[in-house]
């Protein structure tokens, strides 16, 4: 049903338009997208005349700021948190919203020598900026035109508009694959789009290499920087890594109440000397320390989440009584840093299918699932419980006293 990112971007190095899809459980739409650098008359009269919605320019948020962009609005309360700017004319224009002056003001927008006296104020384009980090960041239309621009080596500014069907009810996959059909448009899927960059580019820094002697064993420490967002990550290598074979692998979730303080409300600390004796008998290994405390909602609200336990609520009710998913961690840097670490196939040591997934699609091959039981204790349990039940974890629990009442 979908076209590969390659042909996509084959289309758009010649000015046609592509649609892009997003989620079913985000807005489920799909935009007409091509690049700003190519756009023609007939490309915005083809978006308004066969894709009904709003005609918007993504850019990058360094054009934005040299074009003295200001958001459109004080407090962002969009549903998915869009970037529009304030819109704009090009001087040069008249009414501005034909065709013809629409593609004018996208092409002057891209002059090397534009000024932001050059567009008056508001207008009939609308800009859009994207995150920094592309789709990585944000899995909106606005940031895949600008990762897509990127990727075919145009500028960093797009042209995307939303598809309706003839009706006026948004167009969904089926429809756009019909539309696709009729008018012979590669359609892509901003997952795949995200997909294809985790393959084919790094985002992470080496930064430096120590020895590192524990009370495990001797390890190698490998300091990383995540580019997206600057959170600092390590890698702590146990004996000589060869692509061509399985490592033992832990990804571990930085913890310090667990793993610093020794706390017994989680299975953390346990978990994290557990891992580092099992990779160090094996004499090979390496263990990823990630900066994602709290399942990803930081210290502070996870000390939020202990309150809310405290009261009465599961682990995952109290991060969705935040206002958080139930675990908000990703593993594409994990993947990153194995790749950098020229590990292809790994063998996992974890209870989380979603680590499993998460490296699969981060292009890791998980050969073996490696159980890392450890006992529960009678201020544990319940949390290890709804590990199991709601967060899918393949736990057996044994260790605490109420455990057999419990099961």
């Amino acid at each position: 049903m979908f076209h590969t990112i390659e042909e996509a971007l084959k289309d758009l190095q010649v000015g046609k338009v592509i649609i892009v899809c997003d989620d079913e459980n985000r807005e489920n739409e799909g935009d007409f997208v091509g690049l700003g650098e190519l756009v023609t008359p007939h490309m915005i009269n083809f978006m308004v005349k066969e894709g009904r919605g709003l005609v918007c320019m993504p850019m990058s948020a360094a054009l934005a700021s040299k074009l003295e962009l200001k958001p459109m609005v004080e407090v962002n309360t969009d549903n998915h948190g869009t970037a529009f700017t304030v819109s704009i004319d090009h001087i040069e224009t008249t009414t501005g919203i034909s065709a013809y002056e629409r593609a004018l003001t996208i092409q002057k927008v891209l002059d090397t020598d534009v000024l932001p006296s050059h567009f008056r104020r508001p207008g009939h384009i609308f800009p859009l900026v994207a995150k920094d980090g592309g789709v990585l960041q944000r899995a909106g239309h606005t940031e895949a035109a600008i990762d897509l621009a990127r990727l075919a080596n145009a500028k960093s500014v797009g042209v995307i508009c939303e598809v309706m069907n003839d009706d006026g009810t948004m167009a969904r996959v089926n429809d756009l694959k019909a539309i696709a059909s009729k008018f012979d448009l590669k359609m892509i899927t901003i997952k795949d789009l995200a997909k294809y960059r985790l393959e084919h580019e790094s985002f992470i820094k080496q930064e430096v290499e120590i020895k590192l002697p524990t009370a495990f064993g001797d390890f190698k420490a490998i300091g990383y920087t995540s580019i997206l967002d600057g959170k600092e990550h390590i890698a702590l290598v146990k004996g000589e890594i060869h692509a061509d074979e399985p490592i033992l692998v832990r990804i571990h979730s930085e913890c310090l109440t667990g793993d610093v303080f020794g706390s017994n409300r989680c299975d953390c600390g346990p978990q994290l000397h557990a891992a580092l004796s099992q990779i160090n008998q094996e004499g090979k290994g390496i263990l990823l320390y990630m900066r994602q405390e709290g399942r990803g909602i930081g210290l502070i609200n996870k000390l939020k989440a202990y309150k809310l336990q405290e009261e009465g609520y599961d682990t995952v009710e109290a991060n969705h009584k935040l206002g958080f998913k139930a675990d908000l961690r990703n593993y594409e840097i994990s993947a990153d840093i194995l790749r950098n670490l020229d590990v292809k196939q790994v063998r996992l040591l974890t209870n989380n299918p979603r680590k499993i997934t998460g490296l699969t699609e981060g292009g890791i091959d998980v050969v073996e699932r490696v159980p890392l039981q450890v006992p529960a204790n009678k201020d544990n349990e319940y949390y290890l419980q709804t590990k199991r039940e709601k967060l899918g974890h393949l736990l057996t629990i044994k260790g605490a006293e109420s455990y057999e009442k419990t099961t």
